[in-house]
Formats: structure tokens, sequence, C-alpha cells
């Protein structure tokens, strides 16, 4: 579903990613992890088309996002880092307009914005302007207009921000319940738990550089450690090395 091919962003003389290289299946659930400034968040912008490359490219279900954005972005649902909207609008205006950008018929439309903020418990607020809302109420509004279109793809960069325990768990088996029907969740997020709990796969990022991909298991080889949590692995994997070599997977580390 996700290819990326040396994939490489520069700013000026600073490589914000470099010759990223990676594939991400149908189906699957992928955590992307990574400390403050590591490339997360560029990486993300790639993929969705909203930087371009400096060189290298990105396919989305086989579409190449800088000949064939349209219909590889009519495939996609993103969540910023930070919940933004258009505050003159109500939530429901909002999730409106996001289902006509997707051509989602009225019965559609209808549906599907009140089956995510019922399940997000937002209904009551549906009519508010949503420069009246919290933030987590912004995150809600965001997270239900990236859901209601049924993407093949989301892309989400941190989920939880703003959201109580009882939204994150929601949103947590929403996310899996996409997975399941076979759509790809790329999660990029701080919360070790929650990559841990609920990623097929997670791939590490540090310093522009993939240095690590698979499954907690495989990242336990990668690191040399038969036990520990997935912070234990993150910070053995990124705390205390200067020099980064390519990402390894566990057929490079066995």
């Amino acid at each position: 579903m996700i290819k990326t091919f040396e994939l490489t962003k520069q700013y000026g003389e600073k490589t914000a990613l470099d010759n990223l290289n990676l594939e991400i299946g149908k189906g699957e659930l992928f955590g992307f992890l990574g400390p403050n400034g590591a490339g997360k968040t560029t990486t993300i912008k790639l993929i969705m088309g909203m930087l371009k490359p400096t060189s290298g490219r990105v396919e989305v279900a086989g579409f190449d996002m800088a000949k064939d954005a349209i219909n590889a972005k009519r495939l996609l649902g993103y969540v910023p880092d930070s919940p933004y909207v258009y505050e003159k609008l109500t939530g429901r205006e909002y999730l409106e307009f996001i289902a006509s950008v997707f051509e989602m018929t009225a019965k559609e439309t209808r549906y599907e914005i009140d089956k995510y903020t019922s399940l997000l418990g937002m209904s009551e607020y549906l009519d508010y302007r949503t420069g009246e809302y919290s933030h987590g109420m912004r995150q809600k509004v965001v997270l239900a207009a990236a859901f209601i279109h049924n993407p093949e793809l989301l892309v989400i960069d941190e989920p939880m921000v703003g959201l109580d325990p009882s939204s994150a768990r929601i949103v947590k088996d929403i996310f899996v319940d996409f997975a399941d029907k076979g759509s790809t969740v790329f999660v990029s997020t701080h919360t070790l738990p929650l990559a841990e709990e609920i990623c097929h796969r997670i791939g590490i990022i540090n310093q522009g550089n993939l240095i690590a991909v698979g499954t907690k298991d495989d990242l336990r080889s990668i690191a040399a450690e038969a036990e520990g949590n997935l912070e234990k692995l993150f910070l053995k994997l990124t705390g205390k090395r200067e020099n980064y070599a390519p990402a390894l997977n566990i057929d490079d580390a066995v």
C-alpha cells in the first residue's frame, strides 16, 4: 500500500530524511516511532504529497504521488499532528465538507457521520462551531473526518493527543477494525504503549535514518535484548548511537 524509494528531504544543508526505503502492506497496522526531530512528520508529509522530496519517490497503492497525486489522495485519510479545523463551520458542516471532497452521497454522508460521531461521543456537539471546541473535541472531529470515507490508507500523526482514556480506547479499536477489514493504518506516535498494543510492525527513525523495522520480537533481536518492553528497546536503539546504519530488518540481525 505504501512504498518509498530512497526518499530524501533536505532543508538547505540539513537532511531531514535520508534515503528512506520502506514498504507497508495492505491491512497492516504500522507504527512509526522516533525522537523529536527524527523525521517522522517530514515522512508523513511526503507520503501525503504535502511536501516534494529532494530525491526519491513515494507510491500509494501503486500510484506515484508525484505523477498521480489525485488518484493516490482519493484513497487517503489523514490526521495531522495538530487538529486544524475551519473555525466558522460547525462540526457537522466540517464533516459534510470533507464528505463532499470525497464525492460521498448524501445517504453515505449521513450514515458515516452518525456512525463515527456517535462512536467518538461527540454527537451532541455537532452543531456547535468548531472554533468553540476544546482541543480534545477538535481531535475527535478531525479523526471522524479521516474515517468517514472509509479510506484504504489511514495516515495518523499523534492520534491520541487531547483524548480522554475512553475515547483513546475507542480510537484504538477503530484502527484495529480498519486493518482487519483490509485498510492500511500508518500511525506515527510518541505513545509507545499504543504502538506496542496494536501495531503489527514498527519502524524506528532517528536523525532522518530508518534504523530498525519489524515486529516487537524482531526489534528484540536487532537490539540484542531477550526481554523488555517497547520503551526499553526504543531507548536502546535510539539513545546512545551517534552514527546510524541503514535500517535493519530481522534477516540482517541473525
